[in-house]
């Protein structure tokens, strides 16, 4: 008879749940030896638990199914914490397996011994349980499982003692089929047309899942029916675009420019999303971003059918058989010149992307005219960060590179931002994944830099000893090498066609690639006027945001 780690094991793969990304230790032994008893299993290992969150949440975005963890107790589990925040904020599936002293050995209080299920209410206030016998796992399992597939996903902590592991007679489980969600019922429906009717402005604004193909289709045939404008939260979990697929404007990160976007708008419609706020609060300064006059509706929420509702919508209106506007193919020249910016790397990715990829973007330092350089290319996905936590592009191409092999993957992360998991690029390197990651190397935390100002700090306060703690210069952090030594074949691009060469060589090769773009510190110091500077150029944003800033800086 199977112990409890198999049985386990047994009842994850039965499910679908077939690929585990793991950083183990003494308490996970057993899940480990199990892995050799269940072939359908792929254990990807990570050299840091940050990394395996990561990859577990890239790769449910991808693959629209959950992977597994396996994390070495409460320790472990807050090493990781970080990425299952950002899984948490995107609505994310994840199985996050805990390993944890054996049952009758925590009344010792050994050194690793921690309050694990207080540590994992912070990422999975949804599901936390710790198994408490061999008999009871799998069950335990099957609950996770059903927890975090269903709507909207959710990281579901399974907590596994070592002797319930170890134990003698487990038996796998039977986890039932995911129910189909509802679509908005009738009352929220036309709630929504009336308002669409009423002569005001409106707005969908469209989150999760609704940033598929089916939602943007119906969203752009609502659109183009009665001409309301179509929005994007800030950080989508998954945006399907590019030619042949419905423009989505995105909220802007920075609050001022995003009470641009929605000044006028008179009707706010959310699409598996929730109204706009600011990331966080500044002196003077509004939290919450939709418009004192504006009404606020509810089409659709995380748990219900987003494609559905928004067909329903446009049946309503008699919108369904309009032909919605779509990207038309463009793309822009090769980049020319010698200095290396990020604006001609970004020129650079929409000149050459391929068709099909999987674009994983935590970089800050391109700005919105990657949106643009990128809109008219070939159709592709783009992951973004969720929760806020730096540290999730690496990680994050790794699961998108595992849940879609056939895809190529280009991840474009900051210098600082890939420090906190640059372990991922050994992941990539011993899993021989398709994964060109670029990362920007200003030798800054750039964006803190204009930060300092919007908080209120006033500049004559600010001296050196504040400003070296935005600056990564001393010394200048070598990526290449770094990339070199966990075993991926690695550049540094210091001029434009440095850049255009290594990217045209990445993408036509497959396996991991790294290019560090030695670009300027384009945020050091900088104040709203310069915001035309430091986002690339006016012509990358929204119209309305571009309008404002033309009147904040004119002299």
């Amino acid at each position: 008879m199977p112990n409890g780690a198999q049985a386990l094991m047994k009842t994850l793969v039965d499910a679908g749940v077939d690929v585990c990304f793991t950083n183990p230790g003494t308490s996970e032994m057993h899940f480990v030896a199990a892995l050799d008893s269940e072939p359908k299993m792929r254990a990807v290992l990570a050299l840091f638990e940050g990394v395996a969150t990561g990859a577990a949440d890239g790769y449910a975005r991808m693959a629209d199914k959950p992977a597994a963890t396996l994390l070495h107790l409460g320790c472990g589990l807050g090493n990781g914490l970080a990425n299952l925040h950002n899984a948490r904020k995107g609505k994310v599936p994840v199985v996050n397996i805990v390993g944890d002293h054996a049952t009758y050995h925590t009344r010792f209080d050994a050194q690793l011994q921690s309050d694990i299920e207080t540590v994992a209410r912070n990422v999975s206030p949804g599901f936390v349980r710790t198994s408490q016998s061999t008999a009871e796992l799998s069950r335990d399992a099957a609950a996770a499982i059903v927890a975090a597939r269903g709507l909207p996903g959710q990281v579901a902590t399974l907590i596994l003692p070592a002797d319930v592991s170890w134990g003698e007679g487990g038996v796998p489980a039977v986890v039932p089929p995911m129910p189909q969600p509802p679509v908005a019922d009738d009352a929220a429906v036309q709630a929504v047309a009336q308002a669409v009717r009423s002569g005001g402005k409106v707005a969908l604004l469209l989150g999760g899942r609704a940033l598929r193909e089916p939602s943007l289709l119906a969203a752009a045939q609502i659109a183009a029916h009665s001409g309301v404008k179509l929005l994007a939260e800030t950080f989508p979990t998954r945006l399907e675009r590019g030619a042949g697929l419905p423009v989505v404007e995105r909220i802007a990160y920075l609050a001022e420019l995003a009470g641009v976007q929605l000044k006028d708008v008179d009707h706010l419609v959310l699409v598996d999303a929730k109204a706009p706020v600011s990331f966080f609060a500044y002196p003077d300064k509004k939290s919450y971003l939709v418009p004192d006059r504006c009404t606020v509706h509810t089409l659709s929420s995380p748990a219900q059918d987003a494609a559905g509702s928004l067909q329903k919508l446009a049946r309503a209106l008699g919108a369904d058989g309009v032909a919605p506007a779509l990207a038309p193919a463009s793309r822009p020249g090769r980049p020319r010149g010698r200095k290396l910016t990020s604006e001609k790397a970004c020129k650079a990715i929409g000149h050459l992307l391929p068709a099909n990829a999987i674009v994983v973007d935590e970089a800050i330092t391109p700005g919105p005219g990657l949106s643009k350089l990128t809109a008219g290319a070939p159709r592709h996905d783009l992951i973004a960060l969720a929760g806020g936590a730096i540290g999730q592009g690496l990680p994050s191409a790794v699961g998108a590179a595992i849940a879609c092999p056939d895809r190529p993957v280009l991840a474009l992360a900051g210098d600082g931002s890939s420090m906190y998991t640059v372990q991922a690029l050994w992941t990539m390197a011993r899993e021989k994944l398709n994964v060109t990651t670029v990362i920007f190397n200003n030798a800054a935390y750039a964006v803190l830099n204009i930060e300092l100002e919007r908080v209120g700090a006033e500049e004559s306060a600010v001296g050196a000893k504040a400003r070296s703690q935005l600056d990564l210069a001393g010394p200048v952090i070598n990526f290449a090498d770094l990339g070199r030594s966990m075993g991926v074949p690695s550049v540094r691009a210091t001029t434009t066609e440095e850049f255009v060469q290594a990217l045209e060589r990445a993408l036509a090769t497959p396996g991991p690639h790294l290019i560090e773009a030695m670009v300027p510190p384009s945020l050091s110091g900088l104040k709203l006027k310069m915001l035309p500077k430091i986002l690339g150029s006016l012509d990358g944003l929204p119209q309305p945001v571009a309008r404002f800033l033309k009147r904040k800086i004119a002299p």
